[in-house]
């Protein structure tokens, strides 16, 4: 879904300190925030997450192989895309089977919550 148009981004707590614990700075940071505000739906959609993704980023003159794996959760057009963790690829390459089931956790309380601020609004509404 890329388009002119960006999408909103929300960064969870846990993203920012995973970020700067992984040697990002605040400009890696904003590389990511502009990418998928860009493209709601990059990376690859990990099974057993509820949807999750894992992007992979590349780091400073280190490539995609010596960069970031970020951990985003996109549930829709009506939903900002929400970045939920990141770790250097040296640090580890794939999330354990419980760090998948907490992430299916996370994006089902995302959807849930952001369900109930819907307000319908309009005639017939």
């Amino acid at each position: 879904m890329e388009s002119d148009s960006l999408h909103a981004v929300c960064e969870l707590q846990s993203f920012r300190r995973s970020a700067f614990d992984a040697g990002m700075t605040e400009d890696d940071i904003a590389r990511v925030v502009n990418i998928v505000a860009a493209n709601p739906q990059a990376g690859d959609v990990m099974k057993g997450t509820g949807g999750c993704r894992k992007l992979r980023i590349s780091g400073r003159g280190r490539g995609k192989s010596g960069g970031y794996r970020t951990i985003t959760f996109f549930g829709g057009d009506d939903l900002p895309v929400f970045l939920i963790t990141v770790f250097s690829k040296g640090e580890r390459a794939n999330l354990t089977k419980s760090e998948q089931n907490a992430l299916s956790v996370i994006s089902g309380q995302i959807i849930e919550s952001y369900q109930k601020k819907v307000v319908k609004v309009g005639i017939g509404a």
